[in-house]
């Protein structure tokens, strides 16, 4: 009387040929490196903004931001902190932050592949092992 779990065992017990092949990587296109960077970079300023977004929200449905409105406006007089902190304003930085961070990763990007391609005509470049079922 055989079982499914005899019949996968005995399938598991051969041996599959696969075959390994080792390659290094020597070179880095900048281009690419930049294209990718800055499709990394929209997908962190997207989430930057979204992020930016519900703290405001969670703070104002929270009450923290009236709190902090009595708190300004007991030290300085009469100041009110809601109307400099809005969200109009909350999405404008967090705008700027989310632009220059797209900035920032994009041009590391390319600095990081640059760097690559001068580190591998020292170290001969980054072996890579792969095998084929």
């Amino acid at each position: 009387m055989s079982t499914v779990a005899d019949k996968l065992a005995k399938k598991s017990s051969r041996k599959t040929s696969s075959k390994q092949v080792r390659l290094r990587l020597v070179y880095i296109d900048f281009w690419s490196a930049v294209k990718l960077s800055f499709l990394g970079a929209i997908a962190i300023a997207i989430v930057t903004l979204v992020s930016f977004l519900l703290i405001y929200l969670v703070v104002d449905a929270t009450g923290l931001m009236d709190k902090a409105d009595e708190f300004v406006s007991g030290i300085a007089d009469g100041a009110k902190l809601s109307a400099v902190v809005g969200l109009p304003q909350v999405l404008a930085f967090g705008s700027v932050v989310a632009i220059l961070n797209l900035i920032v990763f994009t041009v590391l990007g390319a600095i990081v592949a640059g760097i690559y391609n001068l580190a591998v005509k020292v170290t001969g470049g980054l072996l890579v092992g792969f095998t084929s079922n």
